[in-house]
């Protein structure tokens, strides 16, 4: 038996993970900062919409921390005692900034509820003013992470957070301006539940997503059946078993499988070619390859036992 690679195992983040950590640490910064001003607001103005605004930013504040942890640990070379490396720990960080969302917007329906049946009076000048601000500031944080939200599911998780707060600023510019231009206060505990419900639809996403890659299941943009055909079209290959297509993090897939020799072929270069033919066609450079020898008198089948 041998195992067989393809032409590489991935590459630590590099200059993206620098600049992705830079675009947390800004983020950190800006939401942070706005959370205090709106709780300060907040209570002085009696409206749970803009508290609710401001308790999102301050569970962001935490989550950005959480990713720029989660961003650093990541960044680490394997080891002895983590072969892989650290990669999981974006996968780990989204997790947990999804459960945080869920909680988030569980606390802030449950007063908004209380509120329907006794609206307090708002300070709908105050409440409309921060929300403006708040959009302002979200509208930046979402520009300096949106380019790496698309390859790192750490980020996209902060990018969750701040798209959820800019919303969440949009619902209270409504409230606002209902409070102020009709005395509407019902649109403070209204506008608190768009804003819950919104983290919901955020969350569930982030938490499928991240729960997908734990349990080890094949990245959405790959076709095992494709990667199968690739395999079987490498020449030397009879045969091919125990196929694996999975992602350490959203942007390192990878790839394992059995083959069986076709007589005359040797393990060494049909594993090479294999590896090759994948990376070339689906753009996966880790791949293990585990060739074997077919059992004389026995038929090979051209398919994967499942």
């Amino acid at each position: 038996m041998h195992h067989g690679h393809g032409h590489g195992h991935g590459t630590p983040p590099g200059e993206a993970g620098a600049a992705g950590r830079r675009a947390l640490g800004f983020t950190l910064a800006l939401t942070g900062g706005f959370a205090v001003v709106e709780v300060v607001v907040g209570l002085r103005s009696g409206s749970l919409a803009l508290l609710a605004d401001a308790g999102h930013m301050v569970g962001d504040t935490g989550a950005l921390l959480l990713a720029l942890g989660m961003a650093a640990l990541s960044g680490r070379p394997p080891d002895a005692t983590q072969t892989y490396g650290y990669r999981r720990a974006e996968v780990l960080g989204a997790l947990t900034n999804g459960a945080v969302l869920l909680v988030i917007a569980g606390s802030v329906a449950w007063e908004a509820v209380g509120r329907l049946s006794a609206p307090p009076s708002v300070a709908g000048a105050g409440l409309l003013g921060t929300a403006i601000g708040g959009l302002v500031i979200n509208g930046v944080a979402f520009l300096l992470l949106r380019r790496g939200a698309s390859t790192n599911l750490n980020i996209r998780a902060a990018l969750w957070h701040v798209i959820g707060d800019a919303l969440g600023s949009v619902a209270a510019i409504v409230a606002g301006v209902a409070v102020i231009g009709w005395d509407f206060t019902l649109a403070d505990p209204i506008a608190s539940l768009v804003i819950a419900t919104l983290i919901v639809i955020g969350a569930v996403r982030l938490l499928r997503e991240t729960l997908h890659v734990l349990m080890e299941g094949v990245p959405a943009d790959l076709d095992v059946d494709a990667v199968r055909e690739t395999i079987l079209a490498t020449e030397g290959v009879a045969s091919v078993h125990d196929l694996h297509v999975w992602c350490l993090s959203p942007n390192f897939p990878m790839v394992s499988a059995h083959v069986v020799l076709a007589e005359g072929h040797h393990g060494v270069e049909v594993s090479r070619q294999v590896g090759a033919r994948i990376e070339a066609a689906h753009g996966i450079s880790h791949v293990t390859v585990q060739p074997e020898v077919s059992a004389p008198g026995l038929v090979q089948i051209r398919t994967d036992p499942r």
